[in-house]
């Protein structure tokens, strides 16, 4: 068990495997105690690691389990396209394998307010309430195209990286000396662990890892916009906190870059007007990757859901 591994080393073991019907196994990665269970989902290629910093501070008072999606991490991959469905179906099915209980609070950062938007639909009783950390939104390329012009939205240097990453990996050349290839493999940070910065590497390699990345870029304005577009229209008495990162866009032209961020906060507040106690904020202090920069406003996000919904019970 991962708990019983040296505490900087736990990151290079799975921690609950969850085993699917399918046979699959999805891992979850859960600290502290109480309820709501608070559930992290991440945002592209992500894996539960991202969320450590906002579990310290919730697990006093919330049992929070982040996980890893099929092809992520230490979960198997799985069948494609890796769409938003599949994804909100994996989950639900793990969460009855690995016996995790609701209520929920789902949390999403980036593409994973989308799927955490799709499993709330299937389980609408037991998700009592919602934070969308920087999410991104449904067709949201066509969004950014209207005010910015054809491929504003675009994914394609992503997908194209990818692709790169899974030739060379299907190939057997990860590490690679070639420059182009250096993003496809993380470099070990200073005083990791040996087995940390292996387990990493081992990820990297992997061809499933970039077909997985791959299918869900492919997915991510098509299907699983569709999927999203075609599910709750109103959250009702949800409550629900959307936060916006007040840096994200920080590195566009300084042309654009106030519209840019203000197209952003737009398309967040209409998110939260769809709850009765939705809500909206910039953070300060905040690129993109919140959950690093201020895990401190994410955990207050979900206290106050917490609150708005009944209270935290033991």
């Amino acid at each position: 068990m991962a708990g019983a591994l040296p505490a900087d080393e736990a990151s290079a073991h799975p921690g609950l495997l969850a085993r699917l019907p399918d046979h699959r196994a999805i891992n979850f990665r859960c600290v502290g105690s109480g309820r709501p269970t608070v559930l992290l989902e991440g945002g592209y290629a992500a894996t539960s690691l991202a969320w450590t910093k906002v579990q310290a501070l919730i697990a006093p008072r919330h049992r929070a389990c982040a996980y890893d999606r099929a092809g992520i991490g230490f979960s198997d991959p799985g069948p494609l396209p890796r769409d938003g469905a599949a994804i909100a179906s994996d989950l639900d099915l793990a969460l009855r394998a690995a016996r995790i209980p609701g209520p929920y609070i789902v949390v999403g950062h980036s593409a994973g307010g989308l799927y955490v938007r799709l499993f709330a639909d299937r389980r609408p009783r037991e998700v009592v309430g919602m934070v969308l950390v920087d999410p991104s939104v449904e067709y949201q390329d066509r969004r950014f195209a209207a005010v910015f012009g054809p491929g504003a939205g675009s994914l394609a240097p992503l997908r194209t990286r990818a692709e790169g990453c899974l030739a060379a990996a299907e190939a057997g050349s990860l590490p690679s000396s070639d420059a182009a290839l250096a993003p496809c493999t993380p470099a070990p940070k200073a005083g990791q662990p040996a087995a940390v910065a292996a387990a990493r590497l081992a990820e990297a390699k992997r061809p499933a890892t970039w077909k997985t990345q791959i299918s869900e870029l492919d997915s991510l304005w098509t299907s699983t916009s569709d999927e999203v577009a075609a599910g709750r229209r109103r959250y009702g008495d949800l409550p629900l906190v959307v936060l916006t990162a007040e840096g994200t866009y920080a590195g566009a032209p300084a042309a654009t870059q106030a519209r840019a961020f203000a197209l952003w906060a737009d398309l967040h507040a209409e998110i939260a007007a769809r709850s009765n106690w939705g809500s909206h904020r910039v953070v300060a202090g905040s690129s993109h990757l919140m959950m690093r920069d201020r895990p401190d406003a994410v955990a207050a996000a979900i206290e106050e859901v917490s609150r708005r919904q009944g209270g935290t019970r033991r």
